[in-house]
């Protein structure tokens, strides 16, 4: 089995069935969204894993070193993007998969999940995948390298569900560009159901028990 990032892992029982590799934002870590998926109550054993990302320098942080899914080159972050440094966690999260089907959890029952960042990767490499995972969630994010997509789309990930979320404040990730991502993914003939919230950058309550509720209707139909 290739090397794989460090991460934590959190199982809700005995002999799980489903998995959810949930992706922290920049700067974060793993840590990030256990006390998250603490909150949330699913009908079945669910298996959680929270990647740390690579350490590496962030161009608008001044270069200063931090976990980082891939390079912000601009405080525009839908125009300059950092392609090399996106596919490369895409091939880590890769790898978190293929261990997990290796475990005998079935595609559909891998569900990829993440804010921000993370959000971000987890909508680029679900959506390449071969066989239909059983969901991506994406919070406060985008579509990266979103040209790219039509090309190297499978067609398997047209039914993968799709929950996204965003705060209609949000600082970071401008909810025009999320929006605009949402109905890209619609445009594309994707399965995206949108939530936005009065907030910033962040969770809320409300929000989780929507992925609750989401998550629980995806679960029951796998």
């Amino acid at each position: 089995m290739p090397t794989i990032l460090p991460y934590i892992t959190l199982d809700t029982a005995p002999t799980p069935g489903h998995s959810i590799i949930w992706l922290h934002g920049l700067g974060a870590d793993g840590e990030d969204f256990v006390p998250v998926t603490e909150e949330i109550n699913l009908p079945v054993a669910v298996r959680y894993i929270f990647p740390h990302a690579p350490e590496q320098p962030v161009t608008i942080n001044g270069g200063y070193i931090m976990r980082s899914w891939y390079d912000i080159v601009a405080t525009d972050i839908g125009s300059r993007q950092d392609a090399a440094g996106v596919r490369a966690s895409q091939l880590e999260i890769e790898k978190f998969i293929a261990r997990e089907k290796e475990r005998g959890i079935l595609p559909a029952n891998i569900f990829l999940a993440g804010f921000s960042q993370g959000g971000a990767i987890a909508l680029h490499t679900g959506l390449r995948q071969a066989e239909r995972l059983g969901g991506i969630l994406a919070l406060s994010t985008y579509l990266p390298l979103a040209e790219t997509l039509k090309e190297e789309a499978s067609s398997a990930s047209k039914d993968t569900p799709i929950f996204m979320a965003h705060g209609r404040s949000d600082p970071i990730v401008p909810y025009t560009l999320g929006i605009s991502s949402e109905e890209m993914l619609l445009q594309q003939g994707y399965q995206v159901e949108w939530h936005e919230y009065a907030m910033p950058h962040s969770l809320c309550q409300e929000e989780i028990r929507d992925i609750e509720n989401w998550l629980t209707r995806c679960l029951n139909d796998n």
